[in-house]
C-alpha cells in the first residue's frame, strides 16, 4: 500500500516544515499549501487521504475551507484543524463547519501522525473491532496506538499495519507474500524493504521484554502468538 496523502495547509513556514519532514518520514505523501485560496484550489484538483488545515491563513481561514469542502465539494474526506487558540468557541465552529478533529499548538508530531491514521482508517471503512490483543500487546484500532505491557509503542505506519494484519489473522502463519499483496498491491518494493520493517517491529514489540510474541517460520511466513500457543 502507498502512503497516505495529505494536505497541509499552514502559514507558519518552519511549523509546515517540520510537520511535513515527520510526517513524510512516517510513510506519508504530503501536499503543501501556504494560504487557504492555494489550499482549496488543491483541495478541488487533487485527491487526498485527509486534510490538515490551520485556522488562521491568509487569503481564507480554515473555517471556510473547510465549510466549502464540505457544503460545495460535497466531500466527507477527513479535516483536522489546528490552531493557537485554545477557546471553547473555536472548537464548535471548527466542529460546526465540518471538522473531524482539533489540535491546538503546540502538539506533538506522534499525536497528530496518530489521528491523521485512525481518521483515515475509519472513513475508508478499514476498522472492524476496536482493540486487537494478544497477550500483553494491545492494538487500540481507532487510535491506531500500540501498547505492550502498558507501554506505548512507537512504530512507523507501515509497521503498525503489519501489526495489525499478523494480529488479525493470529494464530495462523502469514506467508511474506500475503504479508506483502497486504501492504502495498501490486506495487511491490525491493524485498529488503520488507525484510527492514519486520526487524524494526520486532526490535520494539519484543525486544525490550521476556516474551518473544514475534516469530518466524523461515521460508514459510510470520505469526504473533501468546505464549501459551503452540508454534
Amino acid at each position: 500500500m502507498s502512503g497516505y496523502t495529505v494536505l497541509l495547509v499552514e502559514d507558519h513556514k518552519e511549523l509546515a516544515a517540520t510537520t511535513g519532514e515527520y510526517l513524510e518520514d512516517c510513510d506519508f505523501i504530503v501536499d503543501y499549501a501556504m494560504d487557504g485560496i492555494t489550499g482549496l484550489h488543491l483541495t478541488v484538483t487533487n485527491q487526498y487521504d485527509a486534510l490538515v488545515l490551520d485556522v488562521m491563513l491568509p487569503g481564507m481561514d480554515g473555517f471556510t475551507i473547510c465549510e466549502r469542502v464540505r457544503k460545495e465539494l460535497k466531500s466527507d474526506i477527513p479535516i483536522i484543524m489546528l490552531t493557537a487558540r485554545d477557546q471553547l468557541g473555536d472548537k464548535l465552529e471548527g466542529f460546526e463547519t465540518g471538522a473531524d478533529d482539533y489540535l491546538i499548538k503546540p502538539f506533538e508530531l506522534e499525536e497528530l501522525e496518530a489521528r491523521l491514521i485512525a481518521l483515515i482508517r475509519r472513513y475508508r471503512g478499514e476498522l472492524d473491532e476496536k482493540t486487537l490483543e494478544i497477550h500483553d500487546l494491545v492494538l487500540d484500532q481507532s487510535t491506531m496506538l500500540a501498547r505492550r505491557d502498558g507501554q506505548l509503542l512507537k512504530l512507523s505506519p507501515t509497521g503498525l499495519q503489519i501489526l495489525r494484519y499478523l494480529m488479525r489473522k493470529s494464530p495462523n502463519l502469514v506467508t511474506r507474500d500475503e504479508l506483502i499483496r497486504e501492504l502495498w498491491g501490486e506495487m511491490v518494493p525491493n524485498s529488503d524493504v520488507l525484510r527492514s520493517h519486520l526487524y524494526n517491529l520486532r526490535k520494539v514489540i519484543d525486544k525490550p521484554f521476556d516474551t518473544h510474541l514475534m516469530h518466524t517460520k523461515p521460508g514459510l511466513g510470520f505469526k504473533i502468538l501468546a505464549p501459551d500457543v503452540e508454534f
